[in-house]
């Protein structure tokens, strides 16, 4: 019998397609009337990871902890404050909106809401073809047979091109989202939470076209999302972010079987099992999550760990590598020989 795990196998290491230094984005609060700057949201404060060429990264957390402005600022929608962000070993992080224009056929979304990513106004024909038009890739017939054979792709007939997004369900919608992503053939595609609104029979649809299509074209993904359960299926890695920072980063076999952060920990055990028999002891974390604007001192997550110390609260615990490939941020593991 086929070993699930297994059969989604991270490939080969080669040179990272995108590689994440210290990338930090911060966001002025201001206040009265001359809109004085009077402290700061730590969104993301010091992120650092690579992503291989057909691989894909999970990135999971709590609601705020800042995976989706991650993802924005890999894109270039919004600028970051400190960091680099290298996309095939050229730093892209930098680059004006003219310079930028060539790197943004290799860097594709898929977003959250698929009723609200999509314009009404446009058919599913429109949509779809627009990034071919705006880079001048086909124009006329040959626009509409490139967009017939994308939107074939996801699953969807060449006559619904027609169509406009309200004729369409969630599930359809986010094909067609997944479709304008890939007609420009990217190599990398940010999937911000594409299923978190749909139906859990719809969300494995969607998940299995995207492994496929990854295996068709060499896709890498950045995959957000909340839940466990949805990367560990797509997943080749996982990193784990609580507020603003990376706190482990292994692959998913290795963070299912052995989570070594205090965090991952809460999460796996919060996680549904589909077994009756199975009884899983839940972690309960007490207190909310921290305010961004005034995140804790030492480990941020001091507050709310069952297993916290005194160094702790004082000293900020640097990522390291605790076993080969797996990196944690966490002063009760020790760094690997």
């Amino acid at each position: 019998m086929t070993d699930p795990i297994a059969a989604n196998a991270a490939p080969t290491p080669a040179a990272p397609l995108l590689e994440v230094e210290g990338l930090r984005k911060h966001f002025p609060v201001r206040k009265g009337l001359l809109g004085r700057t009077v402290g700061q949201v730590y969104a993301v404060d010091g992120i650092s990871f690579t992503l291989g060429a057909g691989e894909t990264l999970g990135l999971v957390g709590e609601s705020g902890c800042g995976k989706s402005t991650a993802g924005k600022a890999i894109l270039g929608l919004i600028q970051p404050t400190a960091g680099t962000i290298k996309l095939r070993g050229t730093r892209i992080d930098r680059l004006s909106r003219q310079g930028m224009r060539p790197y943004r056929r290799e860097l594709q979304v898929v977003f959250q809401d698929p009723y609200s990513s999509l314009n009404p106004r446009m058919s599913v024909g429109q949509i779809v073809g627009e990034p071919l038009r705006n880079y001048g890739l086909a124009r006329g017939s040959e626009l509409e047979e490139r967009v017939a054979g994308v939107l074939g792709k996801v699953g969807l007939q060449p006559e619904q091109m027609r169509r406009f997004p309200h004729e369409f369900s969630g599930g359809q919608r986010q094909r067609i989202g997944i479709a304008r992503a890939l007609a420009l053939n990217p190599r990398l595609i940010v999937c911000d939470e594409p299923v978190s609104a749909l139906d859990v029979s719809v969300q494995a649809q969607v998940i299995n076209l995207l492994m496929d299509l990854q295996k068709e074209f060499g896709l890498s993904y950045l995959f957000i999302a909340h839940g466990l359960a949805v990367v560990e299926h797509i997943s080749h890695r996982i990193a784990v972010m609580y507020l603003g920072k990376i706190v482990e980063l292994t692959d998913k076999r290795s963070l299912f079987a052995n989570p070594l952060h205090p965090y991952t920990e809460a999460l796996l055990s919060a996680a549904p099992v589909p077994d009756p028999q199975v009884q899983r002891k839940r972690i309960i974390l007490t207190g909310d999550v921290p305010s961004p604007i005034n995140p804790p001192s030492g480990c941020r997550f001091h507050t709310r760990c069952p297993y916290a110390e005194a160094r702790c609260r004082a000293e900020e615990p640097q990522m390291r590598q605790a076993k080969p490939g797996h990196f944690v941020a966490c002063h009760l593991r020790e760094a690997a020989a």
